[in-house]
């Protein structure tokens, strides 16, 4: 494979943080690489320094010649101007207008937009990711970066991107903490990270396969520590022991003993991992029934979100809440919350119910202010557990060192700005904890911590993300909207999955049980015929729309472009089906 980048010992620092020091890294052809690191490790600046938006402190990059490169923030930000004419700016100067407005029309196709004027400064944030990722294919691009592509995406965005990164040829790296995401779109994984000698973990295969080598590299070095440590102890009875006498022997026997101890004492820092305190306050109550909604019916704009919704929040209870954009989750949440009332149906609290609502995207920081601010607006000392808690030992719970306390928000990670929300939400005792998409930018092992804080929380957990991971390791239940499927209870997301696909009937909310998956049904000789013919149905519609392609360059009916962009989702839509029945035959 050709090589496209070279990375050799290459150092970045932000005033007195250093990020990575020294690293190496070889980026070729057909390379998917998953990158991973704690929050504010340099993942994002290592992408700049690849795009070229930053520079390295030290070291060299070396690039193939005429090497193109797509880049898609993690904050991408777009003028008010039709999405088109965005795209087709982002090239203006590099090739003749029709050419370029060709092009726009395809990648917008693919990415599933059907309004080509509409303002892209209208788009949510989630269309405004897809059309930042259309924007870095413009370039027609060697290397694709994409950093932290699922923030703001819902859960059938998702997916799409999934299988869009899949059957396109793109050799790429993505920024993520998805876990699901990273198993199925990477061949390589790599993570920045300080606990390796040499700032980086780099292994080829899928993130499940990664987590297994780190696991076996961090034991190797625990290990090395721990025998390092029985040497030094050997070496320094010795020193204790031995005469002053200046022999040559004796003298390259001491080096080689502070030579061991400073070894030891560079592994021992390197295997001394860092996680945040989280502990979410519970109220300790012991009623039975939380909350009690029912028959929840809720319209916006003369649109019916959902109907007949029945839920029962009791300590202990996990419900995740899933479904498309625009099918009423966060209105749910808000009903439930009380924020808001339904149109028809009732709610009842327990008494001095404690309800505490998080929503990332609504609890803003104020760029302007510091991260002591921040952390503590109103004092020194925050209350937690009712313990009096000063902000140098709070900023370190979650990661902060004292000497940056001082530092304005707007200088933070993403990663670490989310930090500082968790950190005032596990300030507020709770019964039930109403949680809107509070996992964007964190670290993976941040989200381990407070998945183990929330499985450990006593009172209710009613969920709204788009990590998998997290629904699933959480919620005993996921209670579906849209789809028809507003009064159904699911054990997982692959059966929310599997239903809306049309897999499964509904059924009455108040019989069901958490079960197991269902098990797949065997193939009709119908669906068998289906399957020996796809391979053949899916190259046929390949040809068709290779055929538009090029009939596009010669015409610039808009009757062409839409047709392209329907060809691309019944392809889509034929690949879906093949990997159903694939799975089900095996």
């Amino acid at each position: 494979m050709s090589l496209l980048i070279s990375v050799q010992n290459i150092s970045k620092a932000f005033g007195s943080q250093v990020l990575f020091e020294r690293i190496s890294l070889n980026i070729v052809q057909g390379d998917r690489i998953g990158l991973l690191g704690p929050n504010g490790s340099g993942k994002t600046s290592l992408l700049k320094i690849l795009v070229g938006e930053e520079t390295e402190d030290a070291g060299e990059i070396s690039k193939r010649q005429h090497l193109r490169i797509g880049y898609a923030s993690q904050m991408p930000e777009f003028p008010d101007l039709p999405i088109e004419e965005v795209l087709v700016k982002s090239v203006k100067g590099n090739e003749e207008q029709h050419d370029a407005i060709t092009r726009a029309r395809i990648i917008l196709g693919k990415m599933q937009f059907s309004d080509l004027k509409q303002q892209a400064s209208s788009l949510s944030g989630g269309w405004k990711k897809r059309l930042d990722i259309a924007r870095a294919l413009m370039h027609e691009p060697d290397l694709l970066l994409l950093d932290e592509p699922t923030n703001h995406l819902d859960l059938e965005g998702i997916l799409w991107l999934e299988q869009f990164l899949q059957r396109e040829n793109l050799t790429y790296i993505v920024v993520s903490h998805d876990r699901y995401f990273l198993e199925n779109i990477s061949n390589k994984i790599v993570e920045l990270n300080k606990c390796y000698p040499e700032g980086l973990l780099v292994a080829d295969g899928s993130l499940s396969s990664f987590m297994e080598q780190k696991e076996a590299f961090l034991e190797s070095q625990a290990q090395r520590q721990r025998g390092l440590a029985s040497t030094v102890r050997q070496e320094v009875e010795w020193l204790k022991r031995s005469p002053k006498a200046r022999t040559t022997k004796s003298q390259s026997r001491i080096k080689n003993t502070y030579k061991l101890m400073d070894e030891l004492a560079d592994v021992k820092q390197r295997n001394t991992e860092s996680k945040v305190a989280l502990n979410f306050t519970a109220s300790e109550r012991e009623t039975r029934k939380l909350l009690t909604s029912n028959n929840l019916t809720k319209s916006l704009g003369g649109k019916e979100l959902f109907k007949g919704v029945d839920i029962t929040l009791s300590p202990g209870s996990r419900i995740g809440i899933v479904g498309k954009n625009g099918t009423g989750k966060t209105t749910l949440l808000k009903l439930l919350a009380g924020e808001i009332q339904p149109d028809l149906g009732t709610i009842k609290y327990a008494d001095d119910l404690k309800i505490v609502y998080f929503d990332q995207h609504r609890n803003k920081i104020d760029s302007n202010v510091t991260l002591k601010e921040a952390l503590s607006p109103d004092s020194d000392y925050v209350d937690y557990h009712g313990r009096q808690i000063h902000v140098n030992g709070w900023a370190q719970k979650f990661l902060f060192h004292s000497d940056r306390l001082g530092l304005p928000v707007r200088c933070l990670s993403g990663g670490e700005r989310a930090r500082i929300l968790i950190a005032r939400l596990i300030l507020e005792p709770a019964d039930i904890l109403f949680l809107d998409e509070p996992t964007n930018d964190l670290d993976i092992s941040t989200l381990e911590v407070i998945e183990e804080s929330l499985l450990e929380f006593t009172g209710a957990v009613v969920l709204i993300t788009h990590d998998r991971c997290m629904m699933d390791r959480i919620c005993t239940k996921l209670l579906g909207l849209g789809e028809g499927l507003e009064r159904d209870f699911f054990a997982e997301y692959s059966q929310w999955e599997a239903a809306c696909k049309g897999k499964r009937t509904s059924r009455d909310p108040q019989k069901v049980e958490v079960k197991e998956p269902l098990k797949k049904k065997s193939l009709s000789y119908k669906e068998k015929k289906e399957l020996e013919n796809m391979e053949i149905n899916i190259s046929q519609l390949e040809e068709e729309i290779e055929k538009m392609h090029r009939e596009l360059n010669t015409s610039s009916s808009p009757d062409l472009y839409q047709g392209v962009a329907n060809k691309e989702k019944e392809l889509e839509a034929l690949f879906e089906r093949w990997q159903d029945l694939l799975d089900r035959a095996t």
